[in-house]
């Protein structure tokens, strides 16, 4: 039957609204996430307690928040000392002199020399908890990994995978490696950071203690006088941070990582590739202890106080 002119019209306008359509969706995707290149760091600014959401979501960063503001008081079975994850990343995670955590979401999966495998995000916050807190591995699937996971994804909004932004290396490198002074640093201490800390370094409420057993452990970086001088530089004291000289700021890393702490179950295991940075204060594979503290306190479970390198699923009963 012969097609009507009517009918060959609408045959016409069909075909084109579909090849339109198909072009549309063929056609470059526009940018719905920031790209690289186009990443300024400078002009990004990182969303605050404000900006969180009000729904369920927002009340899973929310929480995040908080268990960064009170580690030892929300988890006290896995974080029982004196130390908070804030106690290191000031600001809620946001200040860029002390290790701050936003971009932290982009940045991993990644590779840690020190564990000698890519580790995710979850791995390195539970490295934080055994050994910056002195506690014990968080389960990965529990509500409070996630929550704290939801804080920094959040933090980390419209940061592109890839970005090298403040917080990449953790704590700022100092321009001058200095060797400590621990007799110069007492003295410091005495007269700048007993207010605060406390002539026995215990701390004080939420001001973190700076050795004993509820201080952070031989394996954190602040162990280590470089890392621990970086942040005394740039963040201490509290009431006039950058006020003191880079050799004060070695110096008094040198004094507060003499005292005891608590131990690092596994810490012999680190840098398995070799590399150990030389002011490491403990002996790993093709490294001597640099200025060991005076003694380690032994950790009431030191089995919950590794971190597990990821394990491959070939082999795993169940598998073929």
């Amino acid at each position: 039957m012969p097609v009507s002119r009517v009918a060959r019209t609408r045959l016409v306008v069909v075909v084109a609204v579909a090849a339109a359509t198909v072009a549309t969706a063929c056609a470059e995707p526009r940018e719905t996430t920031p790209t690289l290149a186009a990443f300024n760091e400078a002009a990004w600014t990182p969303p605050r307690e404000a900006d969180i959401p009000a729904d369920s979501m927002g009340a899973s960063i929310r929480r995040g928040l908080y268990l960064l503001r009170f580690t030892p008081e929300s988890l006290p079975t896995y974080a029982p000392g004196g130390m908070r994850c804030t106690s290191c990343h000031q600001e809620d995670g946001l200040k860029a002199t002390a290790a701050p955590l936003t971009g932290s979401h982009s940045r991993f999966p990644k590779y840690m020399p020190r564990s000698g495998a890519v580790i995710t995000l979850a791995d390195r916050v539970n490295y934080c908890i055994t050994r910056s807190l002195a506690g014990s591995v968080l389960p990965v699937g529990s509500r409070e990994m996630t929550d704290m996971l939801a804080y920094f994804a959040f933090i980390s909004r419209d940061v592109p995978v890839g970005a090298k932004m403040a917080g990449a290396n953790g704590l700022i490198s100092m321009k001058d490696t200095l060797v400590g002074d621990a007799a110069r640093g007492r003295a410091k201490y005495e007269t700048t950071c007993v207010v605060c800390h406390l002539a026995d370094g215990a701390g004080n409420g939420a001001i973190p203690p700076l050795w004993g057993p509820r201080s952070y452990s031989i394996g954190a970086s602040m162990s280590r006088e470089e890392r621990a001088a970086s942040f005394i530089s740039h963040n201490m004291p509290q009431t006039a941070p950058g006020t003191l000289t880079a050799q004060e700021s070695f110096d008094l890393a040198a004094y507060i990582n003499s005292h005891p702490r608590p131990d690092s179950p596994g810490k012999e295991n680190d840098w398995p590739m070799g590399g150990a940075p030389k002011d490491v204060p403990y002996a790993t594979p093709g490294h001597e202890p640099y200025r060991a503290p005076a003694s380690l306190v032994p950790r009431a479970r030191p089995a919950d106080a590794v971190v597990p390198n990821p394990r491959t699923a070939r082999g795993e009963k169940g598998m073929k």
